[in-house]
Formats: C-alpha cells, sequence, structure tokens
C-alpha cells in the first residue's frame, strides 16, 4: 500500500487502522508494532489516484524549530517508506558531527496532507533515525516519548494553539498595511477586511484540510493576527503547527508580503504570543472536567497545573527560546496599553493577566509561549511538566484575581519568569525535574546549541529592552 493510496483518507477524514505488510512499512528502522494507517476500499483507491500527488516534502523540525525537507517524486516514495530520507544532521540544528552517519527522517503516514494550494504536493512529517534507532534528542521524537509516559496512566493531553503573526513588508522593516495605525488595533475590521483575500485563502485551506477552524482577527499590535482552529490530541496539533507557519509565511509570499512569528519584531508593539489550551482524555472522557469545583477542574487537573507551575521558569527554556523572546515576557505596555505576556508565575480564572488562565470548564491557557517556540517542544514541555505534577501530586496553590499587570509589586514573593534567554538556560541545566524527564543527553544538546548561539549573538551585540530589536534579532527570528 503507497503513500498514493494513503493520500485521500487524510484528506476525506476517514482515518483508519491497519497493520503495515512487512514490505510497505519502515523497514529496517521499524519496531515491530502496529501503526496507523488507512484501509482503503475500492472507490478511495480510486479518488487517490484521481488526486495526482506527483511529489513528496518528506519534513522534520530541527532544535531550533527550523522546518527541514526533501522533495521527493511520488515514483520513489516506496523507498522512503522503507529506508526513510537521508540528511546529514550537523548540517541543521541538531546536536551531531560531520563524522556522523547520515540520520534518515521516516514519514509518518498519519501526518499526511495534500497541499490546498497545489494539490501536486504532499507533505508529512517524520521522524528521525540513525544507526536503526529513533534519535533521542530530535523534537517529534521527544515529544513521542512524553506522549507514551502519559499513555501508561491512561490518558491522553488534548491541545489547541493560538498562532500569532505580523504581516510585514518583505525587506522586514514595517507593518506591510501602512494604514494600520490605530493605538487600539484589535479586531480592527478594516485591517481585518484589507487582508481578507489572504485570510480568506489560509481559512480556505484549513477547511479543505479538517481542521475546523473557527473565528479570525486582527490582533492587539497593528499588523498583527490570529487564526484558530479546533483542538486534537497533542502530536496532531504539534504537526498541524508546524504545517501552519509553513502556509501562513508560504501563501503570504503569493499575496507579495511576508509573514513572520518572531515574539517581538517591533519593541512599541505588543508581541506574537502561541498560548495553548490543554485538557487531559481517558477516551471520551475528559479527566480535566469537574462542574463542581470552582473553575470546573477537577484534582488531577490543577495537579498536572501544579507541576507547570513547579517548573515554569525552567520551561522558559523551551517556551521562549530565541534571544528576541524576553522582550515580550517581562515587558513594559505596548501602545495598546498592554502586553499581554505573562511576567510572573501565577494562575487565575479567567484573567489575561496571568500566565495561566482557566477561561472555561474543563481545560485550562498557558499563555507563556510566544511564536517562536518548537512546535513538538511545546507539547512535549507541557507533558513533561505536567506528568512530574501527576507523579507529585503537585499544588498550584490559591490562584489571584488581580490585574498582574499593574499589581504585581503587591506579591514581592511570586516568583518571577527569567529575564533572558539566558538566565533560563541556566535554569534549565540546572533543574533534575526536566532532566529526569527528558534524558540527559536531550537536555546537554539543546543546551549546548542555544548556548553556542548566545555566544555568537554576544559577540556582534549586547541584549538591553530598553533599546532597540537589534539587526541580529531580526535577521536569526523573523523567519522563525
Amino acid at each position: 500500500m503507497g503513500f498514493e493510496a494513503i493520500v485521500v483518507c487524510f484528506i476525506e477524514g476517514k482515518t483508519r487502522t491497519a497493520v503495515l505488510p512487512h514490505n510497505a512499512g519502515l523497514g529496517q528502522h521499524h519496531t515491530g508494532a502496529e501503526l496507523p494507517v488507512n484501509a482503503l476500499d475500492k472507490a478511495e483507491r480510486r479518488i487517490a489516484r484521481q488526486k495526482k500527488i506527483k511529489y513528496f516534502l518528506i519534513s522534520y523540525v530541527d532544535f531550533f524549530g527550523v522546518l527541514r525537507s526533501k522533495l521527493v517524486p511520488a515514483n520513489a516514495i516506496k523507498d522512503m517508506q522503507k529506508n526513510g530520507a537521508g540528511f546529514a544532521g550537523f548540517a541543521t540544528w541538531l546536536d551531531m558531527s560531520p563524522a556522523d552517519t547520515d540520520m534518515f527522517a521516516i514519514p509518518d503516514p498519519s501526518s499526511l496532507i495534500q497541499l490546498p494550494w497545489n494539490k501536486e504536493i504532499g507533505w508529512l512529517a517524520s521522524d528521525l533515525w540513525m544507526n536503526g534507532k529513533p534519535v533521542q534528542a530530535s523534537p517529534r521524537v521527544i515529544l513521542k516519548n512524553q506522549i507514551s509516559k502519559l499513555s501508561k496512566m491512561n490518558l491522553v493531553m488534548k491541545s489547541g494553539v493560538e498562532c500569532e503573526y505580523f504581516l510585514i513588508s518583505p525587506d522586514g522593516s514595517q507593518i506591510a498595511d501602512t494604514r494600520d495605525t490605530q493605538s487600539k488595533p484589535c479586531y480592527d475590521q478594516s485591517a481585518l477586511m484589507r487582508r481578507y483575500d489572504l485570510i480568506k485563502e489560509i481559512c480556505d485551506s484549513m477547511i479543505e484540510m479538517g481542521w475546523g477552524p473557527y473565528q479570525n482577527d486582527h490582533e492587539d499590535a497593528n499588523g498583527q493576527f490570529e487564526m484558530n482552529w479546533n483542538y486534537s490530541e497533542c502530536l496532531q496539533t504539534a504537526d498541524r503547527h508546524t504545517f501552519f507557519k509553513f502556509m501562513v509565511k508560504t501563501l503570504s509570499e503569493k499575496h507579495g508580503l511576508r509573514a513572520t512569528f518572531m515574539p517581538k519584531p517591533f519593541e512599541h508593539l505588543t508581541g506574537n504570543g502561541c498560548h495553548a489550551h490543554i485538557s487531559l482524555w481517558n477516551g471520551s472522557t475528559n479527566k480535566f472536567l469537574d462542574n463542581n469545583d470552582r473553575f470546573g477542574l477537577t484534582k488531577l487537573a490543577y495537579n498536572f497545573l501544579g507541576g507547570i507551575i513547579k517548573n515554569a521558569r525552567t520551561l522558559s527554556a523551551f517556551f521562549n527560546p530565541t534571544i528576541n523572546s524576553y522582550r515580550r515576557i517581562n515587558a513594559p505596555p505596548t501602545k495598546s496599553g498592554a502586553s499581554w505576556s505573562p511576567s510572573s508565575i501565577s494562575y487565575s480564572g479567567n484573567n489575561r493577566t496571568h500566565m495561566i488562565r482557566i477561561p472555561d470548564p474543563g481545560r485550562f491557557e498557558l499563555r507563556l509561549m510566544d511564536g517562536s517556540s518548537n512546535p513538538y517542544l511545546l507539547q512535549s514541555g507541557i507533558l513533561a511538566a505536567g506528568i512530574y505534577g501527576l507523579n507529585n501530586k503537585s499544588d498550584p496553590g490559591e490562584p489571584l484575581t488581580c490585574n498582574m499587570y499593574t499589581d504585581y509589586k503587591n506579591y514581592p514573593n511570586l516568583e518571577k519568569l527569567p529575564n533572558d534567554l539566558e538566565e533560563a538556560l541556566n535554569e534549565l541545566d540546572n533543574s533534575k525535574n526536566l532532566r529526569e524527564a527528558y534524558g540527559e543527553n536531550v537536555i546537554n544538546s539543546y543546551l549546548k546549541l542555544k548556548k553556542q548561539e548566545l555566544d555568537t549573538f554576544y559577540k556582534v551585540e549586547n541584549f538591553d529592552k530598553k533599546k532597540s530589536v537589534t539587526e541580529w534579532e531580526k535577521s536569526n527570528s523573523l523567519d522563525c
């Protein structure tokens, strides 16, 4: 059964389960377990041939969140299923040397997306293998390992992300819409509709892919937008998050614009967040939901939340992974009057001034992450900290109802988030909890690469929130 046959089932939303035949599976890299694929009837096979996919993007994300791919003709996809697409790991942001053997990206058939704007191409998320074993220090494998730990508790994490982005000029110097100048531009209908053609094409693509998009809006900064789609199991959310960023950038270029998810491209405007909404499930039962609780959460939910509170300073190394990230958190008010970003480690009910907001029963929103966060490390970080909270029955403490942006001085004992990337990396380096959750190799590999990045920055710049965004930050983060 080739990928040509798999295509339609995911496009048509008819996901099934079957065992891959030995000669159509992952070959020498496969563990022997059953894999999710599609059992196709004759009609679906016929539709698959009609889709006429000619090329596949075999893709993976490195530690810095860069999407790497090889373009493979359809007549070679069976070999990709068996052996994977070969890459030199050192050539990307992974902790490898030029002397290392090739690594192979093994595509996950359940991730397949036919590009709505170019139906000749199918996109596939992949897991990295080297020497017949998964590359443990690679983001998608890291997430799958955390998912496996949670599954042993008979739980599944479902999540949704809110990806904010700016539409800017091709050279990155300013927002693209010179008429978008209001001091409070959030939900501005005129500014939204001036970008209707692009927003519509992105939203139509999500509808076609079956993501269930439900709203699009102009956000709090001039030139800033957000588009929301339905939550799902966290691996699928991470894959879709990865593809969403690729899609928004690609379609923006088609319309003569440039999209950026950079945390804070303009110091006077609100930054790009990437909030996550989180819940745990057992089958069809939401294990976070308790309608008798003040906020509608179970004890299990509070423990999971407590694990995130406990490890928040450390998680910043993953959730706010760039130098520019720290212009967004611990930031002064922007042109609109608020940063909409956390500074202190706290939680509340439906109150956006806190790091964690509980907007409805049965879920909570984590507002720490920014647009540069790696989609897979984002989800894995939530899981690792949450599992810690479950295992240790972590108590998040009492919720706060204040305006944390103005009243933070009334809570001097409340922990603050790191003030810069160096501080966040030091927290990660010294974190017993995350080292146990991820393994020494994963943490050391990540720290090695990020500290190299810091050294490169400090050779040419100094980080000062009171000064303008540096050219180094723009060159290294505009396309994050």
